[in-house]
């Protein structure tokens, strides 16, 4: 086999076949690597998505890894277990609209209120309803990088005043200010930022403390940047709104857990289904990415990637150095 697909669920993994030239012979599965249950790759060449724990031990068995994924820093943890040269590629293009649109999606929920609103519809009432409109209101959105530009965009169409945090300021009619400045003014925080290594645990409790009362958080990066435990905590406090999140942390065994009906002793994780059980909290499972357009984009653009990487010995989007 030439090729092997994780995490490659039915809608994308029939986008996968039309692009593949009949040349290639490739493997699927929607399952991660770990759920999969296998001690050794299909192949040398693999695909995964950001739920897959690769094992170390695969290192010298394969030549190449593809995530289909903006992020890479769970390649760049994998990498760093290696002491073997693979070949690692990411995609960097496709979904920065649609994981721009799920946060306003999230963000404008949770502004109606729309949880509860569906629920009351079962009584017809509208007690307790009365939500808020986005023009007007201030968006800070902090990492204005492909996605968090797209957000920029977004929220400055619905007329909000938009400010952006970010150390490269690459964009042009991007407001923007320090973290601190945009905090003290912030209806809507919106994280769009890569996650390194030095931001682990960035909105923490102390620094959504900084916040107005009463922000809307939204995370649709990574979750790792945003703790569950932290997240619960400042609901239970009254400090923040509401919550709308698509990514976790500690993703992997969330995922896991919730598809298997496991038990889990994670913290986080519990953290996680603890905050599923309030009516301002909106979470999607790692969906914000998934429209037929981007999984279009995906699909035709991890394709390019793989006959790059059969015709050079490399990718065409290769992952940044560590």
């Amino acid at each position: 086999m030439d090729v092997f697909f994780y995490e490659a669920f039915d809608e994308e993994e029939q986008a996968l076949k039309r692009f593949l030239p009949a040349d290639i012979r490739a493997g699927f599965t929607w399952k991660t690597i770990q759920e999969y249950g296998v001690s050794e790759p299909a192949a040398q060449v693999i695909s995964t998505r950001t739920q897959s724990l690769i094992p170390v031990e695969w290192a010298s068995k394969l030549t190449a890894i593809l995530t289909r994924s903006t992020g890479f820093d769970h390649i760049h943890a994998f990498l760093k277990k290696s002491s073997h040269r693979i070949a690692c590629g990411y995609l960097p293009l496709y979904c920065h609209r649609a994981v721009a649109e799920q946060a306003m999606v999230l963000w404008m929920a949770l502004l109606r209120k729309l949880p509860g609103q569906i629920e009351s519809f079962k009584a017809f009432h509208r007690d307790c309803l009365t939500g808020h409109e986005c023009a007007g209101k201030t968006l800070l959105v902090v990492g204005v990088g492909n996605i968090g530009f797209e957000v920029v965009r977004i929220g400055q169409g619905l007329d909000m005043d938009v400010l952006g945090v970010d150390i490269v300021k690459k964009h042009e009619g991007v407001n923007y200010v320090t973290l601190d400045e945009g905090l003290a003014k912030a209806d809507i925080i919106v994280c769009a930022m890569n996650l390194t290594c030095d931001n682990y645990g960035y909105f923490n409790h102390q620094l959504l403390k900084r916040a107005r009362h009463g922000v809307v958080f939204i995370n649709i990066a990574r979750g790792e940047l945003s703790p569950s435990d932290d997240l619960l905590q400042l609901l239970q406090e009254n400090h923040v709104a509401g919550v709308g999140l698509d990514v976790y942390n500690h993703e992997s065994e969330l995922a896991v857990s919730l598809r298997n009906g496991t038990p889990t002793n994670n913290p986080e994780v519990k953290a996680t289904l603890d905050l599923a059980r309030h009516a301002n909290v909106i979470l999607t499972p790692h969906n914000a990415f998934n429209t037929h357009e981007s999984v279009e984009r995906k699909s035709d653009q991890s394709i390019q990637q793989i006959n790059h990487l059969r015709q050079t010995g490399q990718f065409l989007w290769p992952v940044p150095e560590i």
